[in-house]
């Protein structure tokens, strides 16, 4: 049986990675709004007289069509879809570290248009944020809860009851937080404030960015697997 070709135009998407395959051509990963992840081969990209090849740049909204008749598809067009906010330093890697996330924990073909939306938003807080660190945040949440993976943090595992802001939680990162008697007790521990204010999006607190820091690398490496973020490496040189 002949599968049938699916025929897209002119899909609003991101470029996420791209690598050289075959002389001139590429294999693209592109992050669309209708269509999740996306594999593409751009023919003769990497010729020098492609048109294509300045069109093709990480953190630029595109519109992208193409066409495919199985896992991977053929990039017959792109465009620029208006302006893109321009990344530099930190807010660089962190762009880079955003896209990295979504190769890692996105499966290709599931959308996720409020993520997509995500991703835009946090990429233009980027290109102008003083602090960085509460855009990561947000966004590694949203992902988590894209994926399949959402914290809980306003109410304990297993009874449900409300989370206490003055109270000690063992943080269990497979449930949710179970209150402890003290905070030295063995455990991976956040108090119940720290975790409430996560749960509203508040990151105005420089305990509560450290808590919510610690917080997410564990549940991704969860997720993630052994094999490290290639992006991290990225900010060592920046760190003091």
């Amino acid at each position: 049986m002949i599968a049938n070709t699916e025929r897209v135009q002119l899909a609003a998407g991101y470029l996420l990675h791209q690598r050289p395959y075959r002389e001139t051509s590429a294999l693209l990963e592109v992050f669309t709004e209708d269509f999740g992840r996306v594999g593409l081969i751009a023919r003769g990209v990497r010729s020098a007289k492609s048109r294509q090849r300045g069109e093709l740049q990480p953190f630029r909204p595109l519109r992208l069509s193409w066409q495919a008749r199985g896992e991977l598809g053929t990039l017959t067009w792109v465009e620029a879809d208006g302006n893109a906010g321009r990344l530099q330093g930190i807010a660089l890697y962190s762009g880079f570290y955003l896209n990295e996330l979504l190769m890692r924990l996105l499966t290709r073909h599931d959308p996720h248009p409020g993520l997509f939306a995500g991703y835009r938003d946090s990429l233009q807080q980027l290109a102008s944020a003083e602090d960085i660190e509460p855009v990561l945040r947000l966004f590694e949440m949203r992902l988590l809860q894209e994926a399949g993976y959402a914290l809980q943090l306003d109410c304990e595992a297993g009874s449900g009851e409300a989370l206490l802001a003055d109270r000690w939680y063992d943080y269990q990162l497979e449930s949710g937080p179970v209150m402890v008697a003290a905070e030295d007790e063995p455990g991976f521990h956040f108090r119940g404030a720290s975790l409430l204010a996560m749960a509203r999006q508040d990151f105005s607190s420089p305990d509560v960015l450290h808590d919510a820091k610690r917080l997410l690398r564990s549940a991704l490496k969860l997720y993630l697997g052994d094999k490290p973020l290639k992006s991290r490496e990225l900010f060592k040189p920046v760190r003091k």
